[in-house]
């Protein structure tokens, strides 16, 4: 996958994310340092899609941190910390979710949508837990009406 074609604030949440996993010496990136990032980022549309489709973000924010204090760390850390393959597919996915949308660029909706898309993973469950899959479809439709994400500031622009 192109990292080129992530909107500027994906790109941005997945620094983010990279950035919590190296200050927890976590052992590998993975979508639940994605979410935590994409939820704290300033203007992101992630926590008012998660908050308009009726999702628990007090108790999602609770079940993050609870997971990611749970994650294996590394014991000399060196500051390299590899995507896991549940990240990546999950990116994929994700790409696909876009393509399918018609988009140019991959929104973070997208990675919300994808998580679903592989309904076993760590991701999914996080936010099945939370929220309604069919809440956040139809609320990503109503905001979106039929714009695609055709450049990289569109989901900033959407704001």
């Amino acid at each position: 996958m192109r990292l080129d074609r992530l909107t500027n604030q994906l790109q941005t949440a997945l620094s983010d994310a990279q950035s919590l996993a190296v200050g927890r010496d976590h052992t590998q990136l993975e979508p639940v340092h994605l979410l935590a990032a994409m939820l704290q980022q300033q203007g992101s549309a992630v926590r008012p899609l998660l908050n308009q489709a009726g999702f628990d973000i007090a108790g999602l924010n609770q079940a993050i941190d609870k997971a990611l204090g749970e994650m294996a760390q590394v014991n000399n850390p060196t500051g390299e910390v590899p995507p896991s393959s549940e990240l990546v597919r999950l990116l994929n996915l994700a790409d696909k979710t876009a393509q399918q949308q018609g988009d140019q660029f991959i929104a973070s909706e997208a990675v919300l949508l994808a998580a679903w898309a592989d309904g076993n993973n760590s991701l999914a469950k996080l936010l099945e837990a939370h929220g309604q899959r069919q809440a956040l479809e139809q609320t990503v439709k109503a905001v979106r009406g039929n714009e695609t994400v055709d450049n990289p500031e569109a989901e900033g622009n959407r704001q």
